[in-house]
């Protein structure tokens, strides 16, 4: 965790949730349909429809945030306009989104993305680290240089045998999933951004001591192209 402050800057920390849309407290199953589409007119029905959970969980995290942070008034602010909430604070920025299910317009997904943060020793604190438990399962940034994929492929395929650095992809290397021996994740490179997928919903300081792991494997193995990834 000592040299997270190196990189933190740079990532946003992501979690995704979702549900029914007629399960949403606006939804009044007497005079509302469930939306069959994704277009303007649909995204502003949830935008109305998830008021309410929105308007809930964004307060709660001021609150606690404003308590377990010790923020004072002019440290922390809260902008709620359905279907997005922003919660800004001296150390960090959560957006809180809804947004109907692109595969489903009957559901709708929420995720909740950490990010802006102005102090990467901030994350090694129990406060920060209580107030976003089991919030977030995957860590993204964006990549100081942007690849080939096909040279990210090319580069774990040359390491040597022995080494803890996997890579698959699909025929069209449109992307490829790296993986570590040993850390709980998976890593998607694009060639533009590098998406940690946790598996399961942890805490700040889990995830970025899950990246960190990650991180060094790239280090160690001693390629240009993978050393410059991170």
């Amino acid at each position: 965790m000592a040299k997270s402050a190196e990189f933190i800057s740079q990532v946003s920390l992501v979690g995704r949730g979702g549900g029914a849309v007629k399960a949403l407290a606006g939804f009044k199953k007497s005079h509302h349909t469930v939306p069959d589409a994704v277009n303007a007119a649909t995204s502003r029905f949830l935008a109305q429809l998830c008021a309410a959970e929105l308007t809930a969980e964004a307060e709660g995290f001021f609150q606690r945030a404003r308590t377990g942070m010790n923020y004072k008034r002019a440290a922390i602010s809260l902008d709620v306009s359905s279907p997005v909430a922003t919660l800004t604070a001296k150390d960090f920025t959560l957006e809180i989104a809804y947004a109907l299910a692109e595969g489903d317009p009957a559901g709708y997904a929420v995720t909740r993305s950490l990010h802006g943060l102005r102090n990467g020793d901030v994350v090694q604190t129990q406060e920060f680290d209580e107030l976003f438990a089991g919030q977030f399962s995957g860590i993204v940034f964006a990549l100081k240089k942007a690849v080939r994929v096909e040279a990210v492929i090319d580069a774990v395929e040359g390491l040597d045998e022995g080494a803890t650095l996997r890579v698959t992809y699909p025929s069209d290397y449109r992307h490829c999933v790296l993986s570590v021996e040993g850390v709980a994740a998976e890593v998607t490179c694009d060639g533009a951004t590098l998406a940690m997928d946790f598996g399961r919903n942890g805490s700040p300081k889990e995830l970025v001591e899950a990246f960190v792991a990650v991180r060094a494997e790239f280090k160690l193995a001693k390629d240009r192209v993978l050393s410059g990834l991170l």
